[in-house]
């Protein structure tokens, strides 16, 4: 498993050193109630995602057959089972967003990022994702990269908003221009 820099981390961490933490994790919550998803968040903060044989560990460590584990994880939209990019592009697609020209932004974004929704760049900067609603219906339509909102996003503004995360060396897709955040 490729390394992995994270929240709370002083540099790269291999899959041990990430395993151990989530051990230590398991380890404070394996007696609480409700456990399940505070793990699964932190588990997926300290991996990106949630590949199967963290699953299993959580599963078994909090004493939850596999299958809800899983279903768990397959119900949230917040969590992945497949590597994320460094950051995640959600477009909202609800009712509002929609009308007032959602489908459009999401179209300059594939477009700008050359990827589909559910894919993630090349580079491993961006992640493409569709959302319901974020509760900005009154400023839609709406993205999210990470926990950042725009509102009222247009189209033509989806360059400037994602250069804002593109990483200095290597560029999404090498159209992006680099920036600070």
């Amino acid at each position: 498993m490729p390394t992995r820099k994270c929240n709370g981390c002083d540099g790269k961490s291999d899959h041990g050193v990430l395993l151990r933490r989530l051990d230590k994790v398991l380890r404070e919550y394996r007696e609480k109630p409700g456990a399940l998803i505070p793990v699964l968040q932190i588990a997926q903060g300290l991996f990106g995602y949630l590949p199967e044989t963290v699953l299993k560990r959580i599963s078994l460590a909090l004493e939850k057959p596999y299958s809800e584990v899983a279903g768990v994880v397959g119900f949230y939209s917040f969590f992945s089972r497949m590597p994320r990019g460094q950051h995640v592009v959600r477009v909202c697609l609800g009712t509002a967003c929609y009308v007032r020209g959602g489908k459009q932004v999401l179209d300059a974004i594939r477009k700008q990022l050359g990827i589909e929704v559910g894919e993630t760049t090349a580079d491993g900067n961006f992640s493409l994702e569709v959302a319901r609603c974020f509760g900005a219906c009154g400023l839609a339509p709406a993205i999210m990269v990470d926990n950042d909102t725009h509102q009222r996003v247009k189209a033509a503004r989806v360059q400037d908003i994602l250069s804002q995360y593109v990483k200095r060396v290597g560029k999404a897709k090498g159209r992006s221009k680099g920036g600070k955040r």
